[in-house]
Parts: structure tokens; C-alpha cells; sequence
């Protein structure tokens, strides 16, 4: 699989590469924002490895562009452990972050994480198309292609984005606590926080606008409302 990694320090991307390399990723490196954009365009890569402080654009508007052409995963690399950072980070569709220093072996578990909750086993092909679509009032799921519809507009959503929608559609009306949802939807071993729930909530709340589904059940958790 094809990983790219976006860092301005050469001794840093070395390091990442080397790593990378050995555990049997092709690697293609970058060194400015704009740049990374467009690789990411042209070769479409797995995962992205994206360092918040570039010389040019930083990490979170480079992640801004990426989205609007590709949900590939998109781990932030930052020195700043403040969680106003990391929030920033998951909500314009970052799906994790590593803070600085931090070892190699650190972030490949971190890439093996994230590629674990992000695969999709293989289903046989319907003999009608629409049968594996999952409607839910203006929305419509396609899993196979990992496409969304609403109102007439596709939706891009991140993988975990993706993953918490489904989830919830499915069992309208049914309560799920922040540790099912982390369960279910994360997968057991995700590196994630009941934070990190709220903000893909409030993420999805804002891309699907004025078609307001998601409940919040206080003191709970979420529900996608009955229609």
C-alpha cells in the first residue's frame, strides 16, 4: 500500500520512510502543503501522514483540500498536544493523530489501527444493484462504493464518518452509549475518545445541513430519529 508522508524536517521523513519502507509500505514524501495536495490527487495513496506545521499551507488546510476529492485516512503529525489542535484535526477529517517526538513503531501501530477499522470484507454482487443500498429517509448508503446521497448532492464523509452514519441508520430510533459506538464502529483497539465521538457527530451534523437526523439522548449518547 501506498503511503504519503508530508514533512518539512528531512531528518523526521527519513526516519518515517525508512520505517515505512521496512514494513513493506511504498512511500512517496513531500514537503509543502500545496505539494502534498496535489500528489494526493494524482496517486491516491492509502494514507496520508500529514505534519501540521508545513512552510506553506499547514496540515489542517491541506487536509481541508484532500477531502474534497478523497476520504483517504490522514494521521496528523503535531508538537502541540493541546486538544484544541487535536479537535481541530478530527473535525475537518483528520482520523488520528500522533503528537511530537514520538516513535516510528508508535505510528505504525497507529496506520495498522486505522487500515484494520477501515477494511471492508468483499460481498458477493447482488443481482439488483439497489439491494445492497441502505435508504434512510433523503439519504441513500451505497457501502459497496462508499458513496452517500442526500437531497440530491453527494456527501463526502472520512471512513469513521462513514462507518457512525451506518451504524446509526441502520437502528433507527435505538440509543447507542459513546462505548458502543467506540465498539461498534471503531472496532475494539481504536485510539479514539468519547471527544472524538461528539466531534464526528457534530461533523455529520454539519455536512448534512438542514436535514437534521442525529439525536442526542443526554447523558447517554446518540440515535438517528425514527422517520
Amino acid at each position: 500500500m501506498k503511503v504519503l508522508v508530508v514533512e518539512d524536517d528531512p531528518r523526521i521523513s527519513d526516519v518515517l520512510e525508512y520505517a515505512l519502507k521496512a514494513d513493506g509500505y511504498e512511500v512517496q514524501t513531500a514537503q509543502r502543503g500545496r505539494e502534498a495536495a496535489e500528489i494526493a490527487r494524482r496517486s491516491s495513496p492509502g494514507l496520508i501522514v500529514l505534519d501540521v506545521g508545513l512552510p506553506d499551507i499547514d496540515g489542517f488546510e491541506v487536509c481541508r483540500i484532500v477531502r474534497t476529492f478523497s476520504d483517504v485516512p490522514v494521521i496528523f503529525l503535531t508538537s502541540r498536544a493541546d486538544e484544541i489542535d487535536r479537535v481541530v484535526g478530527l473535525e475537518i477529517g483528520g482520523d488520528d493523530y500522533v503528537v511530537k517526538p514520538f516513535s516510528p513503531r508508535e505510528l505504525l501501530a497507529r496506520i495498522k489501527a486505522i487500515l484494520r477499522r477501515n477494511h471492508r470484507p468483499a460481498k458477493p454482487p447482488a443481482e439488483d444493484p439497489t439491494e445492497s443500498q441502505l435508504r434512510y429517509g433523503p439519504i441513500t448508503i451505497d457501502p459497496e462504493k462508499f458513496r452517500i446521497h442526500c437531497q440530491g448532492r453527494e456527501i463526502v464523509l472520512t471512513a469513521q464518518e462513514f462507518k457512525l452514519l451506518e451504524l446509526l441508520v441502520r437502528h433507527p430510533g435505538r440509543v447507542f452509549t459513546r462505548e458502543q459506538v467506540l465498539n461498534r464502529a471503531w472496532g475494539e483497539g481504536g485510539l479514539v475518545t468519547d471527544r472524538t465521538i461528539d466531534v464526528h457527530v457534530k461533523s455529520l451534523r454539519r455536512k448534512f445541513g438542514n436535514f437534521e437526523f442525529i439525536e442526542t439522548v443526554r447523558g447517554i449518547g446518540y440515535r438517528a430519529r425514527e422517520l
